[in-house]
């Protein structure tokens, strides 16, 4: 393929763009700030050239991580990144490994001592970061194999859980070529692997449930003790998750699409009462969903790309099962935004989202896009 190609053909797989306009006054769990949400602008976490951020996470406002990937189009350069904001700025953080890492997918954060990326290495294993503002160092995690996949992560105190894909380790010869969705759990200093039943995928992981898909409909695990099982969902032909948000026993969201063919992919929104997951009706649009976030009080805010108006940042804020679409101001320069992932920000009633935008040349740049009530967003430096 083409170097323009490869861009073409990432971009319709990479995630996400963030959000402006107005919203209409809804009951809140809290009451709702003087002004009206709306997009306030677009930054960036300086990446070098080609790059694009793939998930972000905010223990708060002044301690906010993101990781993603530079030099994307070349294969000697290309690396992943691991981004830092204090407050004032953004900074990247050293990853201290001469194997380096390629595209990290996910980061999450227990405390500010205790954060983990996960992504490729270029050795073909996936690759596990352990950290904090200091520097990052690998951390082999065992029964992981050579060409495994990793793209979502969770951390608590004392245990971090990765979720991914690899081929069966089932000894049944029926099961070897079968790709099954992996949970990779770290505590204590031990490891341990574990696989889905069927064929599939896991793609995200939040408190105790993971996401992905078999191939032919949604797929969620729920964590029972120490064991991974599925968990009923709605009978969606060709639905696929990527992302969840779990805010309690009782309230979780999760955010994905269904795929009709090439250029058809319906929206896809299951929510969790505590007993059910049921999908969410959702305004008309042929938007992808990438990445989900939430308050803790039930509100939901889901980054994407409407592909019908790709100049345009793009997202849905959800509350008691009604979702808003909420779009910004087309950038001058630009052919598309995408979002791949969004952050709360703990006492600032803001939400952070990341990915990339592409110019009319198909360059690759990162975005930070900032969405909440009142004042500016924090100047990039």
């Amino acid at each position: 393929m083409t170097r323009r190609f490869r861009r073409r053909a990432l971009s319709l797989i990479m995630a996400t763009s963030v959000a402006w306009s107005q919203v209409t006054h809804a009951v809140l769990a809290e009451p709702r700030p003087v002004s009206v949400e709306a997009w306030q602008r677009s930054s960036s976490a300086r990446l070098v050239a080609d790059g694009s951020l793939s998930d972000v996470a905010a223990l708060s406002a002044d301690d906010v991580w993101a990781v993603g990937q530079q030099e994307i189009w070349d294969v000697w350069k290309s690396r992943g990144t691991i981004r830092h904001w204090d407050g004032s700025r953004w900074s990247e953080v050293a990853i201290r490994d001469a194997s380096g890492a390629g595209n990290l997918r996910g980061v999450a954060a227990a405390s500010p001592s205790d954060v983990w990326a996960v992504g490729d290495g270029h050795d073909g294993v996936p690759y596990l970061a352990h950290g904090d503002v200091n520097g990052f160092d690998r951390v082999r995690a065992e029964g992981l194999w050579t060409g495994d996949w990793l793209g979502g992560v969770d951390a608590r105190p004392g245990r971090v859980v990765a979720v991914g894909r690899g081929k069966s380790r089932d000894l049944d010869p029926r099961k070897s070529n079968w790709t099954v969705g992996l949970i990779v759990t770290g505590q204590n200093g031990r490891w341990t692997v574990q696989e889905t039943e069927a064929e599939g995928a896991l793609y995200a992981v939040s408190e105790g449930i993971a996401v992905g898909d078999t191939g032919t409909q949604p797929l969620i695990m729920h964590q029972s003790g120490d064991t991974w099982k599925a968990m009923p969902v709605p009978d969606v032909p060709g639905g696929y998750l990527r992302d969840v948000q779990v805010d309690g026993g009782k309230r979780a969201m999760a955010v994905g699409g269904v795929y009709h063919g090439p250029s058809d992919v319906e929206p896809l929104v299951l929510s969790w009462d505590g007993k059910h997951w049921r999908r969410v009706p959702l305004p008309g649009t042929d938007a992808r969903l990438y990445g989900v976030t939430g308050d803790g009080k039930g509100r939901y805010w889901i980054s994407g790309y409407d592909p019908t108006r790709e100049t345009e940042p793009f997202m849905l804020r959800c509350e008691k099962g009604d979702c808003e679409i909420i779009r910004g101001a087309a950038a001058q320069g630009r052919s598309s935004v995408r979002l791949q992932a969004v952050t709360y920000l703990p006492g600032k009633g803001a939400v952070w989202a990341v990915g990339h935008a592409v110019d009319l040349a198909d360059r690759y740049s990162d975005v930070v896009e900032t969405f909440g009530p009142g004042g500016p967003p924090p100047k990039d430096s």
